[in-house]
C-alpha cells in the first residue's frame, strides 16, 4: 500500500487536483466552500469512475498487451519510445534563466498563454456549480493520460488479485488521497482566509512557474523507467 499512498500524493501536486483548486481558493473575496468540495469531490469521482472502467476491461488489455511485449519488435518499439520520452524531458523546458526569459517573452508575445487561459476559466467558474463541474470535468479528462502515478497505480492494483471490488475499495481511497492537499488547504483557506492567502499566492504562483519543468522531469523519469526495461528484456545490457 505504500508505494500507492505515494502515487496518489504525487498526483495530489497534478494541474487538476492542485493548482486549479488553488485558482478557486484565490479568486476575489471569500471563496464558496460548497464551490471547491463540488470541484474536488468531481475530480474524485472522476479519477474513481476511470480506474473502475480500466480495472473492469484491464484483464483482456493486460493479456494481449503481455503477448505483445513478448515480440521482441514491438521491444524495439519500446526503446524507442523510451528515447523520444527521455529526448522531450531535457528538451520540451528550457533549463537555464536565459532560456526561461526567452520563452517567456515568446508566450507574453503571443497574448494570453493556455494557462492563463485556465485560470481565467477558474475564477469564472466560481459563481456557477454547473461551471465548476465542467471545469473539473474538462481538467481531468485533458489530464487523465498524462497521468503517469495514477496510470501506475492502476497497474499495481491490477497485479495485486485483490478482485474489482477489493481493487475498487483501494481505489476509492486513493482518490481521496489525491484531493486531500487541495481539500486541506482549502479548510486553512477557509478558517484564517487573509493569514493564509500570501502563502497560497506564493504555492500557486510556483506551480504556476514550474508546471511546464514538472512536466518535463515526469517525461524524463517515466522515459528512463521504459527505457531500462526495454534494455532488461532486449538483454542489452
Amino acid at each position: 500500500m505504500i508505494p500507492l499512498a505515494v502515487l496518489a500524493l504525487i498526483d495530489s501536486t497534478s494541474f487538476g487536483t492542485l493548482l486549479i483548486p488553488l485558482w478557486l481558493l484565490l479568486s476575489p473575496g471569500r471563496p464558496s466552500p460548497h464551490r471547491v468540495l463540488l470541484f474536488l469531490g468531481t475530480v474524485a469521482a472522476f479519477y474513481f469512475a476511470l480506474g473502475v472502467a480500466l480495472l473492469s476491461g484491464l484483464d483482456w488489455f493486460t493479456s494481449t498487451f503481455d503477448r505483445l511485449l513478448a515480440l521482441r519488435p514491438v521491444r524495439f518499439a519500446q526503446l524507442g519510445l523510451a528515447i523520444v520520452l527521455v529526448v522531450l524531458g531535457i528538451t520540451i523546458e528550457p533549463w537555464t534563466k536565459e532560456g526561461k526569459a526567452k520563452k517567456a517573452a515568446r508566450r507574453a508575445a503571443r497574448g494570453p498563454s493556455r494557462m492563463q487561459r485556465w485560470r481565467d476559466r477558474a475564477v469564472s467558474a466560481e459563481g456557477s456549480a454547473a461551471g465548476v463541474v465542467t471545469l473539473a470535468l474538462t481538467a481531468t479528462s485533458v489530464e487523465a493520460a498524462s497521468m503517469v502515478p495514477y496510470l501506475g497505480a492502476i497497474g499495481l492494483l491490477t497485479a495485486s488479485g485483490l478482485g474489482l471490488g477489493g481493487s475498487a475499495l483501494v481505489l476509492a481511497g486513493y482518490c481521496v488521497v489525491m484531493v486531500l492537499p487541495a481539500l486541506v488547504l482549502a479548510v486553512i483557506r477557509f478558517l484564517w482566509h487573509d493569514r493564509i492567502a500570501p502563502f497560497l499566492h506564493r504555492v500557486e504562483g510556483w506551480m504556476s512557474r514550474n508546471s511546464g519543468e514538472m512536466t518535463a522531469w515526469v517525461l524524463f523519469l517515466v522515459g528512463v523507467y521504459v527505457l531500462g526495461d526495454a534494455v532488461q528484456a532486449l538483454d542489452l545490457g
